[in-house]
């Protein structure tokens, strides 16, 4: 898969907040999509090892045919993590590993989606927002905790299938708490790019099954980056 150059992925940790503030003034969240539309989907996850200074990425993207919900194809990239944790750019820290296990990709999905948020972010840029400038593609962020934006909680959707309610932070949807399965913890969804808040909610609960709370992509990501770290850590182990 081809992806575009945005900028040195080796940046500087001060010039992080520059980044971000730059391209999402390029963001576009106002186009509807169907999953109709879409005839692969992506899902990407990363799991980390070993301790802060030493740590180990694991990331995996799997994707899936839209109509008949098996995998296509898969691909993984393992790799150190140089990048610090700083709350809020935490991108930096990922994007490397996305952007090498993209590039091996042979097919082009026609939407990502993220284990994390879109433009749910202090300043519009979580990992399916910032990614999508690499991968060019339509992305949605899924995540399983909520990342509060400026003190903004959530309200709790109904129990039932489908239900949700908006995130709203100084006057604007960022999100949704969307209740993919009925009677468990809500997932929250946001548009990266190239997508609008509706069409994301919608393919976000088209794409969830009956095993889980996330999009079935997004799981299998999950359990695929999972099985990656065990594999990694049971080497480690017999390593001399």
């Amino acid at each position: 898969m081809q992806l575009n150059d945005v900028y040195s992925l080796r940046t500087e940790p001060e010039e992080f907040i520059h980044i971000q503030e730059r391209l999402a003034g390029q963001i576009d969240v106002s186009r509807p999509l169907r999953l109709d539309d879409l005839r692969t989907v992506a899902g990407v996850d990363l799991a980390y090892a070993g301790e802060e200074e030493g740590e180990t990425g694991f990331c995996h993207i799997a994707v899936f045919d839209a109509a008949t919900m098996q995998v296509v194809e898969r691909a993984e990239a393992v790799g150190k993590i140089d990048v610090p944790y700083i709350p809020g750019f935490l991108t930096f820290r990922e994007l490397p590993l996305i952007v090498e296990a993209a590039r091996k990709l042979e097919t082009v999905p026609d939407l990502f989606l993220f284990d994390g948020n879109g433009i749910l972010h202090p300043r519009r840029m979580g990992i399916a927002a910032h990614s999508s400038f690499f991968l060019g593609r339509p992305t949605i962020g899924v995540a399983k905790t909520y990342f509060k934006v400026r003190e903004t909680e959530y309200v709790e959707p109904e129990r039932e299938k489908g239900s949700w309610t908006d995130i709203i932070v100084d006057g604007e949807a960022l999100g949704r708490a969307v209740r993919t399965s009925a009677g468990v913890k809500p997932v929250f969804v946001s548009p990266g790019n190239g997508i609008d808040l509706d069409s994301a909610t919608e393919v976000a609960l088209s794409l969830t099954g009956s095993e889980s709370r996330l999009p079935i992509p997004v799981r299998e990501a999950d359990m695929a980056t999972r099985r990656m770290r065990r594999r990694w850590e049971e080497e480690q182990k017999s390593c001399p």
